[in-house]
């Protein structure tokens, strides 16, 4: 085991790089032990299982996200936060789809609000007071982005926008333009 260092955070690193790869779904104990050339039993002192590699691999791409979204949104505001927020989503999933698929990986309920999935819905509500919602319309809102951000992203990673005019770009750019739209004339309840 020595002889290639393993340590749980390099597992995690080696199983997101993996992720990105060959995809979410097909990172497994086994796979990972192959990657390293070693025997699955050589990883068990780092980690329980698949499951518990996935978990981890979850909470590192929600950290990176996370991290992420607050530098775009340092010093911004309104729609202009909105979009920056966005296209956070957006080119990480480009950029990391293995990651980006692990982040709506179910998390037990105790590791999930112990996670940067907290950061996430902090940032979005903050977010939001630039278009003065109050509660419970201020849930219904976080929903409807996440809805639309990942419900995007997911259809674009499919090839779902890539055989018509015009190009997704402009169609993701029109969606913010939408939503911000309707994040400053909300609807009366």
């Amino acid at each position: 085991m020595a002889r290639v260092g393993l340590t749980a955070q390099r597992l995690v690193e080696a199983g997101a790089e993996l992720a990105d790869e060959v995809g979410f779904d097909q990172v497994t104990a086994s796979a990972l032990a192959r990657r390293f050339d070693v025997k699955v039993a050589s990883l068990y002192s780092h980690i329980r299982n698949t499951q518990d590699l996935r978990t981890r691999i979850a909470l590192l791409a929600l950290e990176e996200l996370a991290d992420r979204g607050a530098a775009a949104l340092a010093g911004r505001a309104g729609k202009d936060a909105l979009a920056a927020f966005a296209n956070v989503y957006r080119d990480y999933a480009r950029e990391h789809p293995g990651r980006y698929t692990a982040t709506r990986f179910r998390l037990d309920p105790e590791t999930a609000a112990a996670s940067a999935g907290g950061r996430h819905a902090r940032m979005m509500r903050a977010i939001l007071r630039g278009y003065d919602l109050e509660e419970p319309d201020r849930t219904h809102a976080v929903r409807l982005l996440g809805s639309v951000f990942h419900g995007y992203v997911d259809l674009e990673a499919g090839g779902g926008f890539s055989h018509s005019a015009p190009d997704s770009q402009e169609s993701w750019s029109r969606a913010i333009d939408a939503l911000d739209a309707l994040l400053r004339n909300w609807p009366a309840t």
